[in-house]
């Protein structure tokens, strides 16, 4: 009888451990940051100005690098940090209207930029 005792005290040890190491790991779980790169090709007549990204449901729009992308040339922007699954990115054209995608983060996409793209002209992506 001693010994399925002691098991049992050792079962309890190795899932009080287990446990505790579950529970002192989900603020680094929750916590993670994924980054990401985002190949912006311009295939359009208009000249990108500013690139922006944001939350995805959120106005919290930050500038990425200086310079703008011309017509028919294109600019990667890489290490983005994201603490959400996908990031909006924004690209602010010569007459200030607005043109946005998704982004999943942990990826590398590319983004074309073309005539059609629509373009937000009015408050829809107010900063």
């Amino acid at each position: 009888m001693k010994n399925s005792d002691g098991r049992r005290s050792h079962r309890s040890l190795i899932i009080i451990c287990v446990a505790l190491l579950t529970f002192a790991s989900l603020p680094t779980l929750r916590a993670r940051t994924f980054s990401t790169s985002v190949n912006i090709v311009n295939n359009s007549s208009r000249e990108i100005r500013n690139v922006y990204i944001s939350h995805v449901n959120a106005d919290d729009w930050t500038q990425l690098g200086e310079g703008s992308i011309s017509p028919n040339h294109s600019a990667t922007f890489s290490n983005i940090a994201c603490d959400q699954q996908q990031v909006k990115v924004i690209a602010e054209d010569q007459d200030g209207c607005f043109l946005s995608t998704v982004v999943n983060c942990g990826d590398s996409a590319t983004w074309t930029i073309t005539n059609e793209t629509a373009a937000d002209c009015g408050t829809g992506l107010a900063h």
